[in-house]
């Protein structure tokens, strides 16, 4: 009887040695809004919103430029590198520049934000990144369906007074 307590209590020993050391496979970085937004982006649509008029609930207070002056064939292309950082961007196609047609970029932060703020794209002229050129917000996220919104707010005095809102979908 007692060599059976002792055999029982060896194999829970084992089984509970056994039980913390699980193998769920090997390590996986997480994915970045860097390795989301890689690639060639196509215009779905662009809204103007005058800033003033809105606030102010003066009508109308948003243009669809979509169609207007060729931005149909508006196209954002954002390289990475082979480790998932930023280094290129390009705008695509005969459009009238909202902001610097080519340049470098970075987000201000690589994963989303669990308060819910907007993460930033900063534009740069430099591969130093050190002339900020233009800021624009990422409003929404590429995910399952490949689409992601950015906002360009052009501001005076600090106070805002246009806006344009890119809705994007991936090309490749």
């Amino acid at each position: 009887m007692r060599s059976k307590i002792i055999y029982g209590l060896a194999i829970m020993g084992l089984l509970a040695v056994g039980c913390n050391d699980p193998d769920d496979g090997s390590y996986v970085d997480p994915i970045t809004i860097y390795e989301k937004v890689d690639g060639e982006w196509g215009l779905m649509n662009l809204k103007m919103v005058d800033e003033y008029a809105k606030a102010n609930a003066i009508e109308p207070s948003e243009q669809n430029l979509s169609a207007l002056f060729n931005y149909e064939d508006f196209k954002l292309r954002l390289n990475v590198d082979e480790n998932m950082q930023p280094t290129t961007y390009e705008v695509l196609g005969d459009v009238p520049p909202l902001f610097s047609p080519n340049g470098y970029w970075k987000l201000s932060s690589a994963f989303q934000q669990p308060n819910g703020e907007a993460i930033k794209i900063y534009l740069y002229s430099d591969a130093q990144k050190t002339t900020l050129t233009d800021e624009l917000k990422l409003i929404s996220v590429p995910g399952s369906n490949e689409q992601m919104e950015i906002q360009l707010v052009r501001t005076s005095g600090g106070n805002p007074f246009v806006s344009y809102s890119f809705k994007l979908n991936a090309v490749n």
